[in-house]
Order: structure tokens, then sequence, then C-alpha cells
């Protein structure tokens, strides 16, 4: 039964299978995703940028960034781990061993988790070593010469770190779904499918300008110069062009197409692994730490009930696009 499902499905898939469409649909899909990108991620941060110094910017900036969270959430859970687990389940990798005997994406998805958290750790420990070493040579320094070191330190200080925190936050999320943009990229540029690739040029317009949000968002809060935020910009927005082009040419030199089974399984793991990331990144750095951990959103109560209804739109507007992509 398994295995003519399996027939039937290779035999809708060469019907549409056309060479020469699919790579007018890529080169068109190049520039679409590209100026796609930029303008998803640079909204936010151009908004900051208004906003910067004025009585609703801290507000602001927390709504931006809960509704970066919620696309980021979604995207983990709703369009890259199903992916991932199709990727594994298909059945000409489902019928093979070890791959039928173990939930394998669900797996590589903890593992992905458990190395940000590992990341997460030794960065954060790297950070508070770097910023409390010259602090603590200074406080002795005052100590010797009779001086008093006030709150006010320790308040600036604390404000430092979360910075540093954020920044961090911002990069590993950056690679996490700088991951996932390759895999995108480099699977539809082996693609020859017409009636999968057609529907994807406008689906994933829309998902890497709610993802260029997302990321946008968390950026915007971290106080990077200029020249690292164009640096993150451009790299978002080159990834997933760049994953297409890098397709074409592999199935161009080897014809090794993304129906073939060891495409499959490495699709399948690298989308578990980017999967486990985004969804600590969100759960743990982003949700946990203005829903818990922010002092504005604690003392304003509205504030939260808003926060989480960004949370909710950005949840459900990622959420929307698998119907497409």
């Amino acid at each position: 039964m398994a295995s003519s499902a399996c027939v039937t499905d290779m035999a809708r898939a060469a019907a549409c299978r056309d060479g020469a469409a699919a790579a007018h649909l890529k080169v068109v899909s190049i520039f679409v995703i590209f100026v796609t990108s930029v303008a998803g991620m640079s909204l936010p941060v151009l908004l900051a940028g208004v906003f910067r110094g004025k009585p609703l910017y801290d507000k602001a900036i927390v709504v931006i960034k809960c509704f970066a969270a919620g696309v980021i959430l979604s995207t983990s859970l709703v369009h890259v781990l199903p992916d991932a687990y199709a990727a594994l389940a298909d059945c000409q990798v489902a019928s093979r061993h070890p791959w039928k005997d173990f939930p394998f994406s669900g797996l590589v998805t903890l593992v992905g988790a458990l190395l940000a958290l590992l990341v997460d750790l030794a960065a954060s420990s790297h950070v508070e070593h770097a910023q409390y070493a010259p602090v603590v040579g200074q406080e002795k320094e005052l100590e010797l010469g009779g001086g008093c070191h006030g709150s006010g330190g320790d308040g600036e200080r604390g404000e430092e770190l979360a910075k540093l925190k954020q920044r961090l936050v911002s990069q590993v999320l950056e690679i996490g779904i700088i991951f996932h943009s390759v895999i995108i990229g480099v699977t539809m540029g082996m693609s020859q499918n017409v009636c999968t690739i057609r529907p994807l040029v406008a689906a994933l317009a829309f998902h890497q300008i709610f993802e260029g949000m997302g990321l946008g968002g968390c950026v915007a809060q971290a106080g990077f110069s200029f020249g690292t935020i164009a640096y993150m910009c451009l790299m978002f927005a080159v990834t997933t062009p760049m994953g297409i082009i890098l397709g074409m040419a592999l199935f161009s030199l080897t014809g090794y197409d993304d129906s073939n089974p060891n495409a499959l399984i490495l699709e399948g793991l690298l989308g578990s692994v980017s999967s486990g990331i985004l969804i600590y990144m969100a759960l743990v750095d982003l949700i946990a730490v203005d829903f818990f951990h922010n002092k504005l959103m604690n003392s304003t109560p509205p504030l939260k009930k808003i926060s989480f209804l960004a949370l909710t739109l950005g949840s459900a507007a990622m959420s929307i696009l698998a119907l497409w992509a």
C-alpha cells in the first residue's frame, strides 16, 4: 500500500517537472526574495530610529519584539519542523533503516535546542566575565583611594549587560534563521517541480518579510552600530537567494535533485537542527525574557496585554503562510 502511494507521488512529481520554466521562476524569485528580505528587516529598524528618544520608544520596541517572537516561534513549529519531519518521512527515506525505526526529526530538534542552550550559556558566561573583570578592578581602586561605588554604577552595569545579552541573542538568532534560509534556498534551487516552485515564489516573499521583521525587531533593541545593522541585514537578505543559486548550480553540475533520498535526509536533519535553535531562542531568549523579566512590562499591565496580542498576531501571520509554503 505504501509502495503504491510512493509510486503515485513520484508520477505526480514527474508530470510537474519542467526545467526551463523552473529556472525562469527561480531567477524571478531571487530578486523578489532579496527585495522583500531587505524591506522586512529594515522596517523595524527604521521604526525604532523614528521613535528613538520619544516617550513611546521603549514600549514600541517591546511590542515589535513580541511580534517578532511570535513570527520566529511559528516559523520553527509550523514551517521548519513539519518540513523536516516530512523530508524524513518521505516514502523513499522512511522505508530504509534506520530512518523507519526512530523519530529522528524530534531527536535532532532536541539536539538543536540543547546546542543553542550550550552556546547561550558559554557566550553569556564569557560576556559577564569580560564585563565584570574591569569593573572589579575599578572597585578595588576606589576602595584603596577611599572612594565609594554607588548603586547608579550597578544600574549602569546591569543595563550594559542586558544590552550585551540582547546583542548575543540577535546574533545567535540570525545564525538560526540563516541556517533555515539556506535550506529553503538550496531545496528550491535543486527542485525542477514547477507545481511546487510557482506558489513558493509569492509565499516565500511574505515569509521573508515576516521573518525579517522578527529579526529586525530584535536587532533594533540591541543597539548595534549602523555598519553592523547593515551587515546583518545584507546577510539575511542574500542568504536565501544565494541558497537558490547554489541549489541550481548543484543540480546543473551533478543532476542531484531534491527528490533524491540522500538530499531528503540532509534536508530533514538540517531543518530539525534549525527548528531546535529557533524554538529555544523564541521561548527562552525572547518570550520568557520579555514577559517575565522586563521591568517595563511588569510595571505597565496594559502593555503586557498588548504584547501578548502582538505575539499572537505574529504567530498567526506566519502560521497562515503555511497554507502556501
